[in-house]
């Protein structure tokens, strides 16, 4: 197992008292030790000491490196694994979550089939219609937090169900973190989009907001979603943040829903 970087070394136990940890020169700020606990395995995530699919080190293991109780290490834990940054398996541990996997894969795909709840219809299929780099504009750099003018690459596809186009999608991505991306490479993947991306670019969407909206298409967007310009569909506007909340994806979705419903479950 690699060393432990020199920003995770351990902090005042739990022992010695509630806010030691959280101490500063400034002020007396103060952070429950289990969330600097949380703030130091997402560092550790962050700089990739543990990679997507991995199992992470053990609550003990954990709570001796840190000089703190199981018990404040399992709510860290617990807390990463509801933002669905790590996963539980019964028996054998706690895993980096992973897009690839089936109940992360559509954690941000909520159109579901109105006849059934449970997205049985299967996986969509996806047409790439277009990867290019452009340069960014005002909206699209504001969303990324990037210059206007700055590098960016569009790509634009379309996702049908049973052969019927369904989901029009048009995506901004920043170009350096995403550097030899292509239209070719992204018909070659045979799996989810973001999975690719925490694969072979390094990049892990772990959270997401959305705008959404009634619109009509225009003309080129009718024409391929296969509908006329009357119609309207559910335009979804997100913004995907990777570690340390920075925008990574800019998102605009365009949604058929004569025959599916965008779906979401409130806690």
């Amino acid at each position: 197992m690699q060393q432990p970087p020199a920003a995770l070394s351990p902090i005042a136990s739990d022992a010695a008292g509630p806010g030691l940890g959280a101490a500063t020169a400034g002020g007396p700020s103060f952070s429950p030790l289990y969330l600097q606990i949380k703030g130091l395995m997402l560092k550790s995530l962050q700089a990739g000491e543990w990679k997507p699919s991995e199992a992470i080190p053990s609550e003990m293991e954990f709570a001796a490196r840190f000089r703190v109780s199981q018990g404040t290490v399992r709510k860290a834990i617990d807390e990463l694994a509801a933002e669905n940054l790590l996963i539980r398996r019964q028996g054998k541990g706690t895993f980096v979550a992973t897009h690839a996997e089936r109940q992360v894969q559509y954690r941000f795909l909520k159109l579901m089939p109105d006849d059934s709840d449970n997205g049985s219809e299967g996986p969509a299929e996806r047409t790439i219609v277009e990867c290019r780099r452009q340069r960014a504009s005002a909206d699209v750099a504001r969303a990324l937090n990037l210059r206007t003018g700055e590098a960016v690459l569009q790509v634009r596809r379309v996702l049908s169900f049973a052969d019927e186009p369904t989901i029009l999608e048009d995506i901004w991505l920043p170009a350096i973190p995403f550097r030899g991306l292509t239209a070719e490479r992204l018909r070659a993947n045979t799996g989810p989009m973001y999975a690719m991306f925490e694969a072979e670019f390094g990049v892990r969407m772990v959270r997401a907001k959305e705008k959404i909206r009634a619109v009509l298409p225009d003309a080129g967007q009718a024409e391929l979603l296969r509908l006329p310009q009357s119609a309207p569909v559910l335009s979804v506007e997100r913004i995907a943040y990777t570690y340390d909340d920075k925008a990574i994806e800019l998102r605009r979705g365009l949604y058929r829903t004569d025959k599916h419903h965008y779906r979401n479950e409130l806690n």
